[in-house]
Order: structure tokens, then sequence, then C-alpha cells
């Protein structure tokens, strides 16, 4: 599978799940302008990656959306976006190609098809599809964290990795890859309590003494501005899903996403009648197995 994302306390360990985990090969990962500036969400995977001591290849992508100003979440993830665990600046550096450019050749020069994992916004992944004919069947699916059946993170309709960038979200929903939204309908359901932390950190190693710093970080987030007690792992679950895809239940549904409204700019537009969106178009994520999701990731970073 190739990963593509925008760290990020959750993308983090999004990051650590994949790359533990001996159902997957993670072979590359990507990052794109989202949770904060592109500079500092590709700074933030290399910290992490070289961390945890995972060799895999970072190139950097889109630095801002396809047509519009670019929307970042230093409130919720830091002016670092990373804010938490004291990590050392990384030793290594992206690659020179433009993450578009190497996720092609890698997907081309793959023997089989690639699974993509997308936890931030599309913009890398709207480009490619859009500007490579054919690249479809190169992809065997795409899982991406993005969206809700209802409501939002970001606005009330909206949740942000779609918010961001609607038009490449566009791009991707229309695209005729397999296709799965993990949305906030599971993610807010799959919520890492102050006793799972607990857990986390009595683990004996420092990568998952850094996952416990991220996660007490974006609990207090989380406790501070939506009275929520514990925090969603958004990402984590797309990349579970992958592994397992009995961590959720889904529905093959039309979806549509709302590039012109006035207040709903970025919503994700399901169809439950099947009367007014056309064809099913995707697998929506409709609930979560949270015990299975919350073992996997702490079974992950006992691995390190």
């Amino acid at each position: 599978m190739l990963m593509d994302c925008d760290p990020g306390h959750d993308d983090a360990i999004a990051l650590l799940l994949a790359a533990a985990s001996p159902e997957l090969q993670l072979r590359g990962v990507t990052t794109v302008a989202g949770n904060q500036i592109l500079e500092l969400t590709t700074k933030n995977a290399l910290k992490v990656l070289e961390f945890a001591g995972v060799e895999v290849e970072v190139y950097a992508g889109c630095e801002k959306p396809l047509i519009r100003e670019l929307k970042t979440a230093p409130d919720v993830h830091g002016e670092t976006g990373l804010e938490g665990p004291e990590l050392p600046e990384p030793r290594g550096e992206a690659g020179e190609k433009h993450a578009v450019n190497y996720l092609r050749e890698e997907l081309k020069r793959a023997d089989e098809p690639l699974a993509l994992v997308p936890t931030g916004p599309l913009t890398n992944i709207g480009s490619l599809l859009a500007g490579t004919p054919g690249i479809e069947e190169n992809i065997e699916e795409i899982i991406f964290m993005g969206g809700a059946i209802q409501g939002g993170n970001r606005t009330a309709a909206a949740e942000f990795n779609i918010l961001v960038d609607p038009e490449a979200a566009d791009l991707v929903l229309n695209s005729g890859v397999d296709k799965t939204m993990v949305g906030l309908d599971v993610t807010r359901r799959a919520r890492f309590l102050p006793e799972d932390i607990e857990e986390i950190k009595e683990i004996d190693n420092p990568v998952a003494e850094m996952a416990a710093e991220l996660l007490d970080y974006f609990v207090k987030y989380h406790r501070r501005e939506l009275d929520m007690n514990g925090c969603p792992l958004h990402d984590p679950l797309a990349v579970a899903a992958l592994i397992d895809d009995t961590v959720i239940e889904t529905e093959t549904r039309p979806v549509r996403v709302e590039t012109a409204g006035r207040f709903t700019t970025g919503s994700t537009v399901v169809d439950f009648d099947g009367k007014t969106l056309g064809e099913p178009n995707l697998e929506v994520a409709v609930d979560v197995d949270g015990e299975k999701f919350k073992h996997m990731v702490k079974k992950a970073l006992s691995g390190f």
C-alpha cells in the first residue's frame, strides 16, 4: 500500500499502524498540505518514521488545494502540526520527485495493483487521477479518511479533509476506482479514552511512549474545545480497514461532494434512497468495531 497524509496527530499514529502491521507492505509515503503547510506535514512524517526506525521513502506533494486557498488546523494540531512529544529533527529529507509523479511511477512499476490510503485532503490523489488516464487499473482500492454521512467537524456540514479541497475529493469520488469512505460517523464512535491511553503508556518502548504523548495532546484539545471524553483517531481507522475489513461495516451508496454550497461546501452527500444521485459509487462506513480497532492500534505499538 501507499499512504498519502498530512501529519497531524492521528496521521502520525496511522503511519505507525501501517508500518507495524505484518498484513501490509508500506511501500511509500506522500505528503500534502492540510493540517499544516506542506513543509511541516512533510517534516512531521519524516520525524515520526525516523523515530520509529521505519525505512520508507517520503515524497512531498501539493502545497495548496487545486483551486482554493489553503485552510490549515493549527488550533487542533498546534503550530508545528504535531505538538506534544519532543521529536528530533529529521536527518533525512523527502525525495526530489513531486509526490504525484512518485505515485504515478510506483503504481505503474508495481507487479500488481496497490491500495492507496489517503488521510488528508485529496489533492495529490485527485491530481494523480486527473492527470494520468488509465491509472485506475493500477489501483486496487482507495480507502480514505474523510467526509461524513451527516454533519462535519470544521463546519456544520463539512469534515476537514473534504472541506480543504472539495474539487479534488469530487475527482476521486467520480473515478472508477473501488473506494471506501471512512468518515466521522464511525471515527467518532471509536474514541481512545483515558484508560486506553494509560494502557499505551504501559507499553515498554519509546514509540508507544511517543504515541501516548500525541494522544495526551489530542485528548486535551477534544476535552477543551469539544467537551469530549477521549479523542477519535480518525486516520488510523482507514488503515485498520485495509488490514481487516471487518473492523468497519459499509454500505454501497451514491455519494457526491458539494463544491458550490453557500453553507455546505465540502459536505459529502449520501443518497440512501438511491433516487437522486445516480448509481452507487463507493462504500460508506456506517458502523465500527471500536474495541477491535483499539486492540489493533495497541498491538501495533507493542511491536516496536
